[in-house]
């Protein structure tokens, strides 16, 4: 399973197995932030809390800063990762509502014999997953899912293939595949490893109803509003320990997003990409 996203994680691989308690995580690690000291599953010093992560926690500065003064002791110099673990041990659930990123994560607590896996708020981090008794199986794709081998019979999920051919993608929580799911943006995943029934909870909403006191403003004061968001965004965003780039496809969302950050960047790269085939 973790061999098929090798292309997604170039940069090393892990594992983790707690085999009493029927528990495998692995991982495949493209290197952003943290290079020396991110590599994953990771583990608290006590061994009772591993994650496997894939995604960015913009804040997570801010969020380190928060938990060393209650009292906790990171052991990397500035992993996003760490932030999960503890995290978890601080707010439980109600952590995926503190980060501000993209993220779809899977936490084992050992002393609790739980996983809590997270996706965020607007999915933009994939997350599929299996169920049935006894069985739980999750990965970043769906090709590395079915290739668990109680996966290997699979049969196209007729409904699914209905939707794709309605909507021109598959909403969640449905998959391709009979017996597959997607863990929905803004959604939480909790079970019990000795009885994996997977027990789902919405953590978030998009609404898309306008602030009204913003709604009736000038103009110009919400254009001003909106730039002032998407700068905050953006510099959010040039967090790394790698060189940055930009895909730039000449439309008003990536020129706007490129002219923001080469105000704090100013030898950011752009790329764009254009196909002869008619």
């Amino acid at each position: 399973m973790n061999a098929s996203l090798a292309r997604r994680g170039p940069d090393g691989e892990g594992f983790f197995h707690d085999a009493p308690a029927g528990v495998h995580l692995a991982h495949r690690r493209l290197a952003i932030i943290d290079l020396t000291g991110g590599a994953q599953p990771m583990a608290t010093v006590d061994g009772q809390l591993v994650v496997t992560y894939n995604g960015e926690i913009y804040n997570h500065g801010q969020l380190r800063q928060e938990l060393t003064a209650r009292g906790h002791r990171f052991v990397s110099d500035h992993s996003d990762t760490e932030i999960l673990l503890h995290g978890w041990r601080e707010w439980g659930q109600e952590l995926p509502a503190r980060l501000n990123g993209m993220w779809a994560f899977a936490l084992y607590d050992k002393a609790r014999g739980e996983l809590f896996c997270s996706r965020d708020r607007f999915g933009k981090k994939p997350f599929f997953y299996a169920a049935r008794p006894g069985f739980f199986a999750f990965a970043s794709e769906l090709s590395s899912l079915v290739a668990h081998p109680l996966l290997a019979a699979r049969s196209i999920s007729r409904t699914s293939l209905r939707k794709y051919f309605a909507y021109g993608f598959i909403p969640g929580p449905n998959a391709l595949y009979a017996g597959t799911h997607k863990l929905e943006g803004g959604a939480n995943l909790l079970l019990d490893v000795r009885d994996p029934v997977p027990r789902l909870r919405r953590w978030w909403t998009f609404r898309l109803e306008p602030d009204h006191a913003l709604s009736a403003a000038p103009q110009a004061r919400v254009a001003g509003r909106v730039l002032e968001l998407l700068d905050a965004a953006v510099a959010r965003r040039l967090m790394a320990d790698v060189p940055l780039g930009i895909f730039l496809s000449g439309g008003v969302d990536s020129s706007a997003v490129t002219a923001l950050a080469a105000r704090r960047v100013p030898d950011v790269r752009a790329f764009s990409i254009g196909f002869d085939d008619p």
